[in-house]
């Protein structure tokens, strides 16, 4: 359903898009924009990944130089059955994470530190699962493609203000200027909606990844809490790359920040207690690492990281690398 839903929305988009550039310039206005969203998909397929990494500062980082994070991720696309991905770092207080690339076979994830000092290491896993999950989806590369259209919505519906069919223009120009003001907001709409529905089926794959859904909905209330406390100063600049992260990394503080690209956290946390409670688990003490979980994950074997009989303590606030 999460499938169909979203590609009904994609053709949606693409559709306003090319309507968008009939009604500028008819005809040929709509084969110009067919081309211009083709190209600029094409370049989002292949560089969108390098430029994101590049806003938000991100570092990568390797088994020698963070190696306890490295090994997570790596147990983690085991179990996911994907290839392992390139790991960055991003040196940001606010806790937060987000996966990028055009395939499983050229995927990145990024992690703050403020996400490695606060979150425990059992809600780290979750977050980094959810993460996993979209390049499993290949969500990276389907909010790539929605965020490219909707910015080609804006764009044609300004031009539509100087470069219109004048008189030939079937809106005229009240039409021309309610186009101008309703064409991008809807594309924003949908945009919005596709990303919701990505969230979702994450939370889901992610919580079968890493083995227990409270670990992520135990991380989604630390991070939304902490999103309106510090402020993501790389994502205030960039608010475009808003709909890439776990938990909107927007404070809120600009008019830009006005809409969500992601659903209400509590439902989120409410639908991870639900899947929790289908599997058997207590949804209000997560199990912690050493414990292997109820439910078997799409990899093999133990939960990873177990520890079994290692005397380390199961809870606290304190993040692994604090």
């Amino acid at each position: 359903m999460n499938i169909f839903r979203t590609g009904l929305l994609l053709a949606g988009l693409t559709g306003l898009f090319l309507a968008v550039g009939f009604l500028i310039a008819g005809e040929m206005g709509l084969l110009i924009a067919l081309g211009v969203s083709i190209a600029m998909n094409v370049f989002a397929y292949w560089n969108s990944d390098k430029m994101v990494l590049r806003m938000h500062n991100a570092e990568e980082v390797d088994h020698n130089s963070n190696r306890e994070f490295f090994s997570m991720i790596e147990q983690l696309a085991k179990r996911a059955d994907l290839p392992m991905p390139k790991v960055y770092i991003m040196h940001e207080d606010q806790p937060n994470a987000f996966a990028t690339g055009r395939n499983p076979e050229n995927a990145a994830v990024a992690a703050t530190t403020g996400l490695m000092r606060t979150l425990s290491k059992e809600e780290i896993a979750g977050v980094m699962a959810h993460e996993l999950a979209h390049i499993k989806n290949r969500d990276t590369l389907i909010m790539t493609i929605t965020a490219t259209i909707a910015g080609a919505i804006s764009m044609l519906a300004n031009f539509g203000l100087f470069f219109g069919r004048g008189r030939d223009n079937p809106l005229g120009i009240i039409g021309t200027l309610a186009m101008v003001i309703l064409a991008p907001l809807a594309a924003m709409l949908v945009q919005m909606a596709i990303s919701r529905t990505r969230e979702y089926a994450a939370d889901r794959l992610g919580a079968e990844i890493c083995g227990n859904p409270m670990w992520l909905a135990s991380a989604l209330d630390s991070i939304e809490y902490a999103a309106h406390q510090s402020e993501n100063e790389a994502a205030e600049a960039n608010p475009a790359t808003a709909h890439m992260f776990i938990i909107n990394p927007l404070s809120g503080a600009r008019m830009d920040n006005l809409f969500s690209t992601h659903p209400d956290t509590g439902n989120r946390i409410a639908a991870l207690a639900d899947l929790a409670e289908e599997w058997g688990m207590d949804h209000d003490e997560p199990e912690p690492m050493d414990q292997e979980p109820a439910r078997a994950t799409p990899g093999s074997g133990p939960a990873p990281w177990s520890r079994a009989g290692s005397g380390r303590p199961a809870k606290g606030r304190q993040g692994p690398w604090g």
